[in-house]
């Protein structure tokens, strides 16, 4: 049975259901808020559970050659001193499938042209929805009512509809640091070509991360950085300062952080308060499934954002297409569908929010005396445990 779907939101979750739900036989049709699409962010740190998602898509080979060729880890001390360094090659040999860091733009590209502009409509505010057992109709802002058998809602951290499907107001929470995110073209005297660098001291990180060509038009290979900084909330936000802050933040650290802040353009980056959201006791309403940032948004400090909205997208597509096959009524089938798509992804997206805002605290300084202990361990860090954390992350998702 073909259903009509819609999808609120253009990113990378609400591309991916649609892709997953369009190659299953269903009608879909992606509504997306902005005029224009401009990836927020300057990269993804996209791990091997969401890389494995976009080969079962078909763009895993499209992904892989696009995306930088990070082989090992390196730590280092504010100062330059050197904690650890080591091959990333025993996880991808664990896991079957490497990491892939790749430019936001050439990803969500990737993704809208395989859903096709056809079916994406682009300046379409979505205010709320009525479902039932039949159906949902959706309402938009200049007033337009569209009806669905399945609505997915994908609209982002800052999601309107999130309170209704969960039946109570979630707010959004601050993390207690600053992002500074940017590309710069990759060099030797910054980092090396193949490693992901990150410099830790004082609460704070920096880290360049390889992330390939992106499909940028000069083929220049690329960093993707990052910078944090403990603040308090509502902090002022000027792009006109953004290299003098980063230099007053990171006054005294190695060269090469020096070197970075100078390279960096400003105009080509965002400075991001993190936030995060508590998980969540329900992913789905009547016909209606929550998935991505707006079912989950996490501090970034495990690198799972995107890649649990992958996982959600493929969880969904493939509970939606069994339940058909399962279930002789559409409605009852929807109804399986949706519980089983809660069972699935509210531990597992639960318990990755409250692990990434533990590990925020802890690089972050919330609690010194962690902190401290942290860097410790990093100087004693063989690799193992890094590579086993990670590991057991990648290997308990559905494509394991």
């Amino acid at each position: 049975m073909s259903l009509k779907v819609l999808v609120i939101g253009a990113g990378m979750g609400g591309l991916s259901a649609a892709l997953a739900l369009q190659q299953q036989g269903h009608r879909v049709t992606v509504m997306e808020r902005v005029e224009e699409m401009r990836p927020v962010g300057a990269a993804i740190s996209l791990w091997s559970n969401g890389v494995k998602v976009m080969h079962q898509l078909g763009l895993g080979t499209a992904i892989e050659r696009l995306s930088g060729d990070m082989q090992r880890m390196r730590y280092l001390s504010h100062d330059g001193h050197l904690l650890s360094d080591f091959s990333l090659a025993p996880l991808y040999e664990d896991v079957k499938q490497r990491a892939c860091p790749i430019a936001r733009a050439a990803l969500q590209q990737t993704l809208f042209d395989a859903v096709g502009a056809e079916h994406i409509e682009l300046g379409q505010h979505c205010v709320d929805y009525t479902s039932d057992a039949r159906g949902v109709t959706v309402t938009f802002a200049d007033g337009r009512k569209v009806e669905t058998d399945l609505l997915v809602v994908a609209d982002g951290t800052h999601s309107r509809l999130r309170n209704k499907i969960v039946g109570r107001a979630v707010e959004r929470q601050y993390v207690g640091y600053v992002n500074w995110n940017v590309r710069v073209p990759a060099k030797d005297a910054l980092a090396p070509l193949d490693s992901w660098d990150q410099y830790v001291g004082e609460g704070k990180r920096v880290s360049l991360m390889p992330m390939g060509t992106g499909g940028n038009s000069e083929g220049q290979e690329e960093f993707y950085c990052f910078f944090d900084v403990p603040l308090p909330a509502d902090t002022p936000n000027d792009p006109a300062r953004y290299k003098e802050e980063l230099r007053e933040h990171f006054t005294g650290w190695a060269r090469p952080v020096q070197a970075l802040i100078e390279h960096v353009d400003p105009a080509r980056m965002a400075r991001v308060e993190i936030h995060d959201i508590e998980p969540l006791e329900t992913l789905t309403d009547t016909r209606v499934a929550l998935l991505g940032d707006a079912a989950h948004g996490m501090a970034p400090d495990l690198g799972q954002g995107g890649c649990q909205a992958m996982e959600d997208a493929w969880v969904l597509a493939q509970v939606v297409q069994k339940a058909l096959e399962d279930v002789p009524t559409p409605n009852e089938a929807l109804r399986q569908a949706l519980d089983n798509y809660n069972t699935a992804r509210v531990k597992r997206v639960g318990e990755i929010v409250a692990r990434a805002r533990q590990r925020a605290e802890m690089i972050h300084g919330h609690t010194s005396a962690l902190t401290q202990a942290w860097y410790a361990e990093l100087g004693q860090e063989d690799g193992q445990g890094v590579r086993e954390g990670i590991k057991k992350t990648i290997l308990g998702g559905p494509l394991g």
